[in-house]
């Protein structure tokens, strides 16, 4: 049997009916790239126990999306210019990343991940990032064409030495952002990865974390068939999933 990665849903409201869900491309890349089996976990927050969760499932893979972490999880205060938000996306993700990374289950935290993944461990995130003087803008280019909203537009300067180094095997990569929000304040449990030449922050590890525990700002699900550092990401993820499960 696949290994089971757990996929924390959306929560959207439309055709009158509530739906947890999730975007095809993560759940493709998961299963045809990592070659796990994606689950998607209802946001069902407080309700869930996630201690006996993560001893059931193989990984937690967090997908980016058009909702916002609320502020008040940061110690801001929300205005209209944060929306769109998913409280109750918040509610499952945060608890259930700090359960993954304490039982050793693999995590891999995309876009709204990687910033769930910061706030979750006690950092801050920047609104409206391309506001900021020296800051590009890292929104997706006006278009009804998905291949030129997730092109490969920038390049990222890879750590040395670092997790994202040994996976990636270069010092820079192409990327594709679609994001106004970026990590400000960087938790104390979080390394830099890579960053954009304009200094945002574009990959970060865990770093007491017992098994692999990645978040990266841009989008690699899209590409994770053809763009080999966007593969190399997703079968990475795989082999700490199969490896995992096997253990």
């Amino acid at each position: 049997m696949q290994p089971i990665v757990a996929v924390v849903a959306d929560v959207r409201d439309f055709d009158n009916y509530r739906w947890h869900a999730s975007p095809q491309f993560y759940l493709e890349a998961a299963m045809g790239v990592a070659g796990v089996l994606p689950m998607i976990l209802p946001a069902f927050g407080e309700r869930i126990d996630y201690e006996a969760l993560v001893g059931r499932i193989d990984g937690v893979l967090l997908s980016g999306s058009k909702s916002n972490v609320h502020p008040s999880l940061y110690g801001a205060e929300a205005t209209s210019e944060h929306e769109p938000f998913d409280e109750a996306r918040d509610a499952t993700a945060l608890p259930l990343i700090r359960a993954a990374i304490d039982a050793g289950v693999p995590l891999f935290a995309i876009c709204r991940g990687v910033q769930e993944l910061n706030v979750a461990l006690g950092g801050s995130i920047a609104h409206e990032i391309q506001t900021r003087e020296g800051i590009a803008d890292h929104r997706a280019p006006a278009s009804a064409d998905q291949d030129v909203r997730f092109g490969l537009t920038h390049g990222v300067a890879v750590k040395p030495g670092s997790c994202l180094a040994g996976i990636v095997g270069a010092d820079r990569v192409e990327v594709n952002s679609l994001h106004r929000q970026a990590i400000d304040t960087l938790s104390p449990r979080l390394q830099i990865e890579a960053t954009a030449d304009d200094g945002t922050v574009e990959a970060v590890s865990v770093i007491d974390a017992k098994g692999f525990a990645v978040g990266v700002q841009w989008h690699p699900e899209y590409w994770a068939k053809t763009d080999e550092t966007s593969g190399r990401l997703f079968r990475a993820f795989g082999d700490a999933v199969r490896a995992r499960a096997a253990g």
